[in-house]
């Protein structure tokens, strides 16, 4: 049976609070505050999808992100051709955005949540992996930029029966690669880059 502690204080009244094992929220019985603690297993949680999400990053980017036929001829390329073939044709702005958004940016964060997550136990450079989480939620919103882009294309190059885009294997491993690092990004706590008591209650 867990012991009760008292080891937090309300963010409103600073009543001690008790705490039991791996709670997530206590509500203060002198104000009704309801209180937000550290999810103390979620470095982990989240540890395990920015894993899972690199592991599939690679297959992303070498299989087909998309087939598009044009009056029968069909056309597929990755994320990395499409690219390419942009740049060729002068569209260099495009080709950037592409670019960063899809290998780039999605490269970096997950890099950065799986250092996170590696390290939360460590009780060292707290000041650079609160720069890094900060940096990981500035970035976040660019996230789904390449998607939005891709459907504009899409959009404007599809001329009814005669055009016609299909995703490809690609797309799919690259849409699961966002939505696990979306997840570990929200599993992430990063309360827990600064609790001491981390250790003693993970």
């Amino acid at each position: 049976m867990s012991t009760l502690k008292f080891e937090e204080r309300c963010k409103i009244c600073g009543e001690l609070l008790p705490t039991v094992g791996k709670e997530h929220f206590v509500v203060c019985e002198q104000c009704g505050t309801l209180n937000r603690f550290a999810r103390y297993n979620s470095p982990q949680i989240s540890l395990a999808f920015a894993l899972t999400a690199l592991i599939l990053y690679l297959p992303a980017n070498i299989f087909p992100f998309m087939t598009l036929e044009v009056y029968g001829n069909k056309n597929t390329a990755t994320i990395w051709e499409g690219i390419v073939t942009m740049s060729e044709t002068g569209a260099w702005g495009i080709a950037a955005i592409i670019f960063l958004a899809s290998m780039v940016i999605p490269l970096v964060k997950l890099l950065i949540l799986f250092y996170l997550g590696l390290t939360a136990r460590s009780a060292s450079h707290r000041k650079l992996r609160t720069r890094l989480y900060t940096t990981v939620e500035a970035i976040g919103r660019w996230s789904m930029l390449d998607i939005y882009l891709l459907a504009v294309l899409v959009a404007i190059m599809k001329m009814g029966p005669w055009a016609h885009a299909e995703p490809g294997l690609g797309s799919w491993m690259f849409a699961l690669v966002v939505i696990f690092t979306m997840i570990s990004s929200a599993y992430y706590d990063p309360t827990t880059i600064w609790n001491d008591t981390y250790d003693e209650k993970s």
